[in-house]
Order: structure tokens, then sequence, then C-alpha cells
């Protein structure tokens, strides 16, 4: 499905406001989500699958009136547009500091990425609720004043709990697997995109939505909601400090100024929770495309691992072995 007029919220000078009014007035809005190079996808929702999920995400983080909001990273950002605009709407207080990152000393609750979370989490005391999603969470960033969510810009809430490998269903979420892929049915998925544009975005005729994550089902069944869900990530797609990034496209773009074979692929990072790396069969293609990344490319697809190899290694398909390349 595609939608073609919306509100823009983040082309206003009040992105709150504007989605607060679009509700008022009826209309869907339109979110950029990451994932593209030259242009950005734009995802439609109605702005009622965002106040469905509020009494839920409430009761997650516990946001109510009178709570002070940390959210440091930007209102382009769905998921801290989101934290705003349920904050306003509860009667909370949102709060930033871009001076240096640091954060106001009376905040009650805190919205940040796992990256945030690392570099961040140490200016907040044990006191604050710190609501963390955009990428995984590693078990070792797990505390007791830190709740976590998994979702997409495409889906919104799917699964919450501790860290990434404690998830369980939203409040208002039916789950399923489909040969490991995560299939979501809930009052919250979007309306489409804008445009036409294409999407990692896919439904069927009963109301599943997924948009290509794998997970993992451990304990019982998803039917009994007994057990708990991982999230092992989309094939294809890095999430790299909260922006997931297309693979392929980076490549293309590498591609059209090398010399010799190129390979983009992930690797894990303790910090960002994924980077991408890249591989060169050409020694000389690596100053030019480092040079290329670095003025051509938003700062979340820049490279920050790269190699130089004989070839590129194959699969047994004839596919480049990107698994292989990662363990170089």
């Amino acid at each position: 499905m595609t939608v073609g007029v919306a509100v823009r919220p983040l082309e206003t000078a009040d992105p709150v406001r504007a989605v607060l009014e679009a509700r008022e007035r009826g209309l869907p809005i339109a979110l950029a989500t990451s994932g593209t190079t030259d242009r950005p996808r734009l995802v439609v929702r109605d702005p009622e699958s965002w106040w469905a999920s509020f009494a839920a995400y409430s009761e997650l983080t516990g946001v109510g009136a009178g709570a002070v909001v940390w959210i440091p990273g930007p209102l382009s950002a769905t998921m801290n547009l989101f934290a705003a605009v349920h904050a306003t709407v509860v009667g909370a207080r949102v709060v930033s500091s871009p001076q240096h990152g640091r954060s106001p000393g009376e905040v009650t609750h805190a919205c940040l990425t796992p990256a945030q979370l690392d570099l961040l989490g140490g200016e907040l005391g044990s006191e604050v609720v710190i609501c963390v999603a955009g990428a995984r969470l590693e078990r070792r960033s797990a505390a007791p004043n830190v709740v976590h969510y998994y979702g997409a810009a495409e889906l919104s809430f799917v699964a919450a709990g501790g860290h990434a490998d404690d998830l369980r269903p939203f409040d208002g979420v039916e789950v399923e697997l489909r040969d490991g892929e995560i299939w979501v049915r809930s009052p919250y998925v979007c309306l489409g995109y804008v445009d036409g544009a294409t999407g990692p975005l896919r439904t069927d005729p009963d109301g599943w939505a997924t948009v290509g994550d794998r997970g993992r089902w451990s304990g019982s069944t998803l039917r009994d909601r007994a057990g708990t869900l991982s999230v092992l990530g989309r094939p294809g797609a890095v999430t790299t400090a909260g922006a997931t990034v297309v693979i392929a496209e980076v490549e293309e773009r590498l591609a059209s100024v090398a010399r010799g074979p190129v390979a983009v692929f992930g690797v894990p990072h303790e910090v960002l929770g994924e980077v991408l790396a890249v591989a060169v069969v050409a020694e000389e293609d690596l100053v030019t495309l480092r040079a290329f990344a670095r003025e051509q490319l938003p700062p979340s697809h820049r490279p920050r691992r790269w190699q130089v190899v004989d070839e590129l290694p194959l699969t047994p398909g004839g596919k480049v072995d990107r698994a292989r390349l990662a363990r170089v």
C-alpha cells in the first residue's frame, strides 16, 4: 500500500505540535525512516496508531504526568519523536541538553539508543528510568532501571523487555515466526509509504506485517507468550547507532567509483551495535573510496573498517561470502 498525501512533521518548526494537529484534523503523518542514502523513505501512519500504544508505553516506562523526559537525540528519529509526543500528551516535560551531550539533572526518565546509553548513561542516576531502543541492547547493558523495546518505523512496537534476548510481545501485539522471519499483527502498524516508495514492509491479507527482521523464540510458544524473543537482525542491512542501513545501497555507491571489486558487509561493534566494513581487491581503491564515503555518504552510511583481499570469497551459490569477510 502507498499513500500520497500526509502531514510531514519534520518539515515544520515544531514536529510535536504538527503531530498533535494532524491527529486533531484526522490526517495521516509521514515520517522518515533510515535506510536510503540519497532520498529518505517516508513511512505513513495514522496518528491513532501511536495513541493506541500510549497506555502500554506508559506502563513500560513509567512516564506520566509530572515526569521529566530527557531526549538527547534528534526528533528526526521516529523513536524520539514518538517519545516527545507521548510525553506531551500525558503531561510530562521534555528536556534536551545539546551542549556536549550532557543531561539536565532533574530528569526522571530518558530515551536513548544503546550507543547513547554507553556514552551518556553514566550521567544518570539509578533512579532514572532509561528506555532504550533503535538497536539491539546487549545483555551486558541491562540494568534494573533500563527497559528495552524492539520495533521499526513501519511496525512501531513489537516486543519489550530488559535487553535484546529478553523480549516479549508488546501489549496488543501478536507475533509469529515464519521460517525465522518476524511477523506482527497489531493496531500500531503503519499505512504504507509515500509516493510509491518501496521498502522492507510486507503485508498479507490477514493483517500481518513484516520488515524482514529475523528472530528466535526461546522457551514455550509464541501463542502462549511464555517464552522470550531474540531479534537477530535484518538480512542485507545493519543497524548502527540506531540507523538501519541497507548494505546494497552503500555497495552500489562505492562500486560506482571503484576500480576493482568491492564488497560491503556488517561487523559487530561494542558501542554502535554494528558498523559497515568494506573489502576491496585493488589497493588503490582504499584512498578513493574512503574519500568518497567521507564526502558523499551520510555519517550512518560511512564504513568504519577497510581491508584489502586477494579476491572476494564466494558462497557455493556464487554470491559474495560476506560472513567469511566479517571473520577476517
